[in-house]
């Protein structure tokens, strides 16, 4: 999931039972122009005349641009995100990796890449979290679920080799996905990137492993 736009990856995969057969024909469109496009350049207008249906038709059933964007992306993540988080730290981990430093900018590297080729996505995701309670409480402990399983294993792996310090490591978890949360959150919405330079990843892997690297 790396490399490739996530709508293109969501339409080989996606169709809920639930949908209305019209609503079917709503989303269909709308993977189609926003991967084609791009989320920002695209229309109602434009969905609706390729789904077939009146633009007043996309209102009624999901309300406004942005929660019809959710309404495809949400499912996608309950059912396929353990998956993705699985395959992302297979991806991270293919090449046996000599330090923490390594893996950092590795994951990194990996991360930025796949949120610079899904920023209007990301962003939208975001925002709502930030900005609805429900949203928050729906998303974020199926987040935390399944990346924290995965990092504490590697957390674990380091720490017995004697890279980190002796903190929990759970403590030490909440540490990285709190600064990881800050770095990509104030990078692509508050600052409204394109994406994240190689100077600042370095950046933060310097600001992290001075945090919680044994000193050598």
């Amino acid at each position: 999931m790396s490399k490739g736009r996530l709508l293109e990856e969501i339409m080989t995969q996606m169709h809920t039972t639930k949908q209305t057969e019209k609503q079917k024909q709503i989303v269909d469109a709308a993977i189609q122009i926003f991967a084609e496009k791009g989320y920002s350049n695209t229309s109602t207008a434009e969905i609706a005349k390729l789904a077939g249906v009146a633009e007043g038709t996309i209102f009624k059933h999901f309300g406004t641009k942005d929660k019809l964007l959710l309404s495809i992306i949400v499912p996608y993540i309950k059912e396929f995100f353990p998956a993705i988080a699985e395959e992302v730290m297979g991806q991270v981990m293919k090449n046996p990796l000599t330090t923490f430093e390594e893996f950092l900018r590795v994951l990194l590297q990996n991360r930025v890449a796949f949120i610079t080729e899904n920023r209007e996505i990301f962003q939208v995701i975001i925002k709502e979290v930030i900005y609805k309670e429900e949203m928050k409480q729906e998303l974020l402990p199926l987040l935390y679920e399944n990346i924290s399983s995965r990092l504490l294993r590697i957390i674990d792996a380091f720490k017995e080799r004697g890279e980190l310090i002796n903190l929990p490591s759970e403590k030490i978890l909440n540490m990285l996905l709190t600064f990881f949360g800050g770095f990509f959150v104030s990078r692509f919405v508050l600052l409204n990137k394109q994406t994240v330079s190689d100077e600042e990843i370095e950046d933060a892997i310097y600001f992290i492993v001075n945090d919680i690297t044994k000193p050598k």
